[in-house]
This record gives C-alpha cells, structure tokens and sequence, in this order.
C-alpha cells in the first residue's frame, strides 16, 4: 500500500496525508448516513442515542438549532452502519494503518465520527490520544479519514511534527483530568503547527502520542471526519475503552500471537467521560478552571 520513503517520513513526523485512499463511491456511502444523521439532529435539542455503556451516541454542541445544526460526534457508527462497519475494517485504510503498526497484527480499538458543520464552534483543545488510550506498547495509529473535503480555513486538524518522540505530557490539572495539556506545553511547543487538509477520500494517519488540536469552523464548508483507532495485536489496553463498542479488540490483520509486548510509559491513567464526548470533558475542564 504505501512505499517505504511514506513509512519513514510518518515515524519520523508522526503523521501522514495520503490522498485517494478511498473511491468517490466509498466515500458517498459514508456522507449519505452522516447527512441522514445531521437531517435527524434538526429535530432534537440535547444529545440522543445510545452506546453500550448508555451515554449518548450523538452529540451536539451547545449552539445547535433547526435551523443551523451543529452535531459533533457520532459515537461507534460501525455499530449503527454498514458502511462505516466496511470501511472501518475492509477498506484501504485499514489496510494501511496495519502496514504502518507492522508487527504480528492490528485490532480495531474504536471509531467516531467528528464533525464541523459550517459556522459552527468546536473546538479541539492540545492533546494527545495515548492518555486517553492507554496501553502497553505506543504502536497506535488514528486514521482521520476525511468525509468532506478538508481546507485549510474549515477547522483542520493542526499537528505538530515529530512531538510523537516527545514527553507523554500529563492531561490532568487540579486533579482533574482535562483532556488537554497545560497553556505552558501549548506556549513551548505548539506555536508553529502544520494544518493536515486534503479532497475527501483522503486520510491522515496520526501517531498516538502526536499533539493535535483544531480550530472552529467559521466558513459555509462542513468538515466531516471518520475517526478509527488501529492498535498492534500485542498492545493491551490499560483502562476502559472510551467508546466501548461489539467491535472493539477485532483483528483487522495478522493473527493472534498470544504475546503482550510492554514499552516504558509512564502517566497517569485518564477518567472516562461522563458525557456523550470528550469535547464535554475538555469544556467542563476549562469551566471549571475559570
């Protein structure tokens, strides 16, 4: 699926924009479910839905109406479509996420859809996804495959290269777990980011430990990603998954070795979300902090 000189440039940058990974056609499957899903949304006013640990599969943000819908995430929609279930496990991503793990296999850890309708304001706060996920090895990719084509104006992810070899920064404050590193992390380390944006179809594979954010998005073009999260067949989790589905733990390739491979880590395991999302943990966090 991908040349070598691709492998090398996503471990040494932790991250890597391959465009096309997805035919027109795979692509319309996913955005006809997410629209059906956006059309729904215009008759709710709270988050609705359940997952299978009774939180809220989809969430909206708090400046959603009828008339301008603003639904954010769709928790585990393998579990609520197939088409999403087949590009998930089936497609050319995934395929690609096993190749860049390598090792004896991949499993599928979790997915999500997040979503920025146009003129709306959600934002990411500077994370990394290892503390919300941890396990006993790094070898995790997040595959951000891009519904809607994404510009550099409609709230792209913004990474900063090579901070995958850095410190696993802490996301706690006031013992309080943020979702976010602290203002002096931001300030020292992610000035000068790298906006991630490609046509629909394309996908970004992200190393687990890269920090990451993005902005709102204040222009007439949604920007719609499907997130699914692929981890080596010999990394066991450590906590709960966040978004617990029936698909969690399959094998996307390779076999099971029966082997638990350990990597040094160290950090303090996270605090599951109460609310239908993490975007509710790190706005409740910054409340709190004001």
């Amino acid at each position: 699926m991908l040349e070598q000189y691709q492998i090398d440039q996503y471990h040494q940058q932790g991250f890597l924009v391959i465009e096309g990974v997805l035919s027109d056609t795979e692509v319309a499957s996913l955005s006809n479910d997410f629209e059906r899903w956006v059309e729904e949304s215009r008759t709710k006013k709270q988050p609705w839905g359940k997952t299978q640990d009774g939180r809220s599969r989809f969430d909206i943000e708090d400046d959603h109406r009828a008339d301008h819908p603003s639904l954010r995430r769709v928790s585990s929609p393998t579990e609520i479509s197939s088409a999403y279930r087949k590009i998930a496990f089936e497609s050319r991503m995934a395929a690609i996420a096993a190749q860049l793990i390598g090792g004896s296999g991949t499993r599928f850890h979790h997915s999500k859809v997040n979503s920025k309708l146009p003129h709306t304001k959600t934002v990411v706060d500077w994370h990394q996804d290892f503390p919300f996920t941890p396990h006993s090895n790094d070898d995790l990719v997040t595959a951000l495959l891009m519904v809607s084509d994404v510009t550099p104006d409609n709230g792209p992810l913004l990474v900063v290269p090579g901070s995958h070899k850095g410190p696993l920064w802490s996301h706690w404050k006031n013992n309080q777990f943020t979702g976010f590193v602290d203002d002096t992390v931001v300030q020292a380390h992610c000035q000068t980011p790298v906006a991630c944006y490609a046509p629909s179809g394309s996908v970004c594979f992200m190393h687990t430990r890269l920090l990451h954010a993005s902005k709102p998005n204040n222009t007439e073009q949604p920007r719609t990603l499907f997130i699914s999260v692929y981890a080596a067949e010999d990394a066991l989790p450590f906590c709960e998954n966040p978004l617990p589905s029936e698909h969690a733990g399959l094998l996307v390739s390779g076999n099971e070795s029966g082997i638990v491979r350990c990597t040094e880590n160290q950090l303090r395991l996270p605090e599951k979300p109460r609310g239908a999302s993490f975007f509710v943990q790190q706005q409740a966090a910054k409340h709190a902090m004001a």
